[in-house]
């Protein structure tokens, strides 16, 4: 795409030339985002110009930037219960799904596209999902949303916040990944798992 983009922006998207590279950005140049002054939904511009993303905000970047290299801008919900929703972008590489995330828990973040359905990705975060208690609270997935569908918004480019993309993923589907009765027989975290997730948290 050819977008008028300031000199910071073109600075960074030109490092961010493959998935991982994407995910290296928002992991070691990236702040977690803790919305000090309320909740946010900032684009692409601002996560940039700030360096400080929270996961909707990181997908947000990760999405502008796979599409700067060619990827469809998709971004996918994770829907829990008794825990927030985690928001990641998505790619497939050779007809295998991945993922860029920005997280505050250790598990949450990069998959290596080696999975063939979008099941199998998220249930690779299962285990790793969890709430402060200790309970598993992964309980589904959306579809991929393209950000394309927010271009007359200029999402690539705006200054201002983006409510329009969480509100919508509020509104479509999602596919569950338990059965009747599985989340009654549900362990509790391992504590050696629970620690490391929360290894170098921002609280």
């Amino acid at each position: 795409m050819r977008l008028e983009l300031t000199r910071q922006e073109k600075a960074v998207y030109s490092r961010l030339t493959t998935p991982e590279k994407i995910q290296r950005f928002l992991s070691e140049d990236c702040q977690y985002n803790k919305e000090p002054d309320g909740p946010s939904c900032q684009g692409p511009r601002w996560v940039i110009r700030h360096r400080r993303a929270h996961c909707m905000e990181g997908s947000i970047l990760a999405a502008a930037a796979l599409r700067m290299i060619g990827y469809p801008p998709l971004i996918w919900d994770l829907e829990t219960v008794r825990d927030d929703d985690h928001v990641l972008a998505i790619f497939q590489r050779r007809g295998h799904w991945g993922a860029i995330a920005k997280s505050n828990f250790t598990g949450l973040a990069f998959r290596e596209p080696v999975y063939r359905t979008l099941r199998e990705l998220a249930m690779s975060y299962f285990e790793h999902y969890f709430n402060l208690d200790g309970e598993k609270t992964l309980r589904g997935f959306s579809r991929p949303v393209n950000l394309k569908r927010f271009d007359h918004m200029d999402w690539m480019r705006a200054d201002g916040e983006l409510w329009a993309i969480p509100e919508y993923l509020c509104t479509i589907s999602h596919t569950k990944v338990l059965k009747p009765g599985m989340e009654r027989h549900l362990n509790r975290m391992d504590p050696r798992l629970f620690e490391a997730g929360k290894l170098g948290a921002v609280v």
